[in-house]
């Protein structure tokens, strides 16, 4: 099995994170774990393309046969400039991209990528051009600069931030903040600072072998230590100590 990551064109970087090629010859399943993006997924195991919406759970995958995968991935709250449907209507799921209108001609891109003597380079770029030239004709929703203020902030804060005193920071209800916040990036504010906090702990663990729980707990901006389990157990489906990245 084999992933690596690209940079996207500088003028694509406010809204894509990366773009990505993997290649999996079976085996045993794995675990995707909730990572507060959208992805865009080609593979030529015959499967059509298809988006996969915000995560409030762990996937497990079993591959089957030789799969190669080439994807772009979005920086949280951007995918919806190029989807052009609320957020939170994709959580959890994966959907056709033939179902979202405003990306285009997907189904020509579709061909072009797995044409003879293409490699996967040349596919990540097909794909970084068909987003460059979607992006001369859209513009961003309204709530945008809102959602942006948001996101800087609870990142900043590792998801340790309140969600009513972000709310209070930005000046708005936390009732118009969760609303806008679930179309434009699809999940809830505090889920989402839930799941940040939950990946900086598990960022830890794959750097150090120290098992203070009780610090990690604290180093991670949890209350303490019994919601640290609790979201190992929800998003992971393990606590801490099984845990394996």
């Amino acid at each position: 099995m084999y992933y690596q990551e690209l940079p996207p064109h500088p003028a694509l970087r406010p809204y894509v994170a990366c773009l990505w090629r993997s290649g999996s010859a079976g085996g045993a399943p794995f675990r995707v774990l909730p990572d507060n993006c959208i992805d865009i997924l080609w593979q030529d195991s015959g499967r059509q393309a298809f988006a996969v919406g915000m995560m409030s759970r762990a996937i497990h995958v079993t591959p089957s046969g030789m799969t190669r995968t080439v994807a772009v991935r979005f920086k949280p709250g951007a995918a919806g400039l190029f989807l052009g449907v609320p957020l939170h209507e994709m959580t959890d799921l994966d959907v056709p991209i033939t179902e979202f209108a405003r990306l285009g001609e997907v189904e020509r891109l579709t061909d072009r990528l797995w044409g003879a003597g293409v490699d996967d380079v040349q596919r990540l770029r097909m794909i970084e051009d068909h987003f460059l030239a979607r992006l001369h004709h859209l513009a961003p929703p309204a709530g945008t600069s809102l959602i942006g203020a948001a996101l800087a902030a609870l990142d900043g804060s590792g998801g340790a931030l309140r969600i009513d005193t972000l709310a209070a920071q930005l000046a708005v209800s936390r009732q118009h903040l969760a609303a806008q916040f679930r179309t434009q990036v699809g999940l809830s504010p505090k889920l989402y600072a839930r799941i940040q906090r939950f990946r900086h702990a598990t960022a830890a663990l794959r750097v150090s072998e120290a098992r203070d729980w009780a610090q990690l707990a604290q180093d991670c901006g949890y209350f303490d230590q019994s919601h640290l389990i609790r979201d190992f157990k929800e998003f992971a489906g393990s606590t801490p100590q099984d845990f394996t990245p």
